[in-house]
């Protein structure tokens, strides 16, 4: 016989469809015969085995070089899957019954990495959809900041694997101090979906590349539905208006194909990018924390130090770095906050700085001249933009790190799930 024994039943799969989870304190004695539990009195315990359903395609590369590019290509269709679970038959909002937010006076969002970049997209369309005050927390000091949490708040901490030890923490340190505890995990039987009191798959399937790609979209956009319920439960937002949210959101898996068309043109400009030491991204609103996260996939696959800023902080310290070998990446579709961003990148461009901005049509038109490179993405619900923006964000930092040779799949000091602290 055989046994095994994994941080994570995705690691577990290509041996094994039957996995046992451990509770918090257990522990066991593993041979080859099988394995004896012990809980955290050291008392023999039983725990039930599970079996896990994975398609054996989903942990294949299907033809593609690498799990990364197959797991970018494959958003539309993560993404339409998603939305179908979570809609009605006839595009109504059809989330479970548990996810109330009548009566809720805040939310509290905790996650790590890429899953608090997430977190932070969501925050801003808590407020301004369901004008819903809304926190964010980095797990690993949720805990030590001793968080003020309200009986009447809901916490909701996101994962991609379910089993990110600082924000299982987080979630221990919540639980009883709030409303409700709620997970948004790509792992329904995780440790962190276990221990919540409702756990809202993304369903993104098995994510195999360590910087995360189609796991983050899939997570934006739950946490996009979770938005609309709480402005619908609120009275924040009409039928026809909510209605014409969902529409302008499910157009996106259409609007993202397009978007993964420029994956040639994307990577031309990574063979420059590779040979430049820094690179910064900016973005205002929403698109902010999506230039963090592009700047988190360039630095963790490619090795070149990246940082996001909000566009509006250049000028309070970062603009000391510009000079014309520092790219700047411009995250900027063409909505109520453009025009301020343009002006934030003539900055740049007086200073010989080279600019890539990616926009829509109307964007890089009324950009004007200047600029170094241009990518042009389809225009879309300003709301939703950082969703499909994500996917050039991936492929810039794909194409550099192929272009600079590194391993794009397990980049060097990474893990998928981390599960110390």
């Amino acid at each position: 016989g055989e046994m095994f024994v994994g941080s994570d039943a995705i690691a577990l799969a290509p041996m094994t469809d039957r996995i046992t989870y451990l509770d918090e304190g257990d522990w066991a004695i593993v041979t080859r015969a099988g394995a004896e539990i012990f809980d955290a009195r050291n008392q023999r315990a039983n725990r039930a085995e599970t079996r896990i359903q994975l398609d054996a395609t989903r942990i294949e590369k299907a033809g593609y070089k690498h799990f990364m590019a197959k797991e970018i290509a494959e958003q539309p269709v993560v993404i339409a899957d998603a939305l179908k679970h979570y809609t009605a038959a006839d595009g109504s909002l059809h989330l479970p019954k548990g996810v109330d937010f009548k009566g809720v006076s805040r939310v509290t969002l905790v996650a790590c990495g890429t899953a608090s970049y997430a977190c932070h997209v969501a925050k801003y369309w808590f407020e301004q959809i369901a004008g819903l005050p809304a926190d964010i927390d980095i797990a690993s000091e949720f805990r030590y900041r001793d968080p003020v949490l309200s009986p009447a708040s809901m916490a909701i901490f996101v994962s991609q694997s379910g089993e990110t030890a600082d924000t299982l923490a987080a979630l221990r340190h919540a639980t009883g101090k709030v409303a409700q505890v709620v997970s948004v995990v790509n792992v329904p039987t995780s440790s962190i979906a276990r221990e919540s009191d409702l756990a809202l798959p993304i369903l993104a399937g098995v994510e195999v590349g360590v910087a995360s790609t189609k796991a983050f979209t899939c997570q934006l956009t739950v946490l996009a539905l979770m938005a609309l319920k709480a402005a619908s439960d609120r009275g924040r937002i009409d039928a026809a208006t909510l209605k014409a949210r969902l529409t302008s959101l499910s157009a996106l898996p259409g609007v993202m194909n397009v978007a993964l068309a420029l994956s040639e043109p994307i990577a031309k400009v990574a063979e420059e990018l590779a040979k430049a030491q820094d690179i910064l991204f900016l973005g205002r609103g929403a698109m902010f924390p999506l230039a963090l996260e592009g700047a988190l996939k360039l630095k963790e696959i490619s090795y070149i130090h990246a940082e996001g800023y909000a566009s509006g902080e250049l000028k309070h310290g970062p603009i000391a770095l510009i000079d014309a070998a520092v790219p700047v990446i411009v995250l900027a579709p063409k909505d109520a906050l453009f025009d301020k961003t343009v002006s934030n990148m003539q900055e740049v461009m007086a200073r010989k700085g080279k600019v890539l901005l990616l926009s829509d049509a109307a964007g890089v038109e009324a950009a004007g001249q200047g600029t170094w490179k241009t990518l042009t993405l389809p225009s879309v619900d300003p709301l939703w933009a950082p969703i499909l923006y994500a996917i050039p964000a991936q492929l810039l930092a794909y194409h550099t790190a192929i272009a600079k040779g590194t391993d794009v799949d397990q980049p060097r000091n990474l893990a998928k799930s981390v599960t110390v602290e």
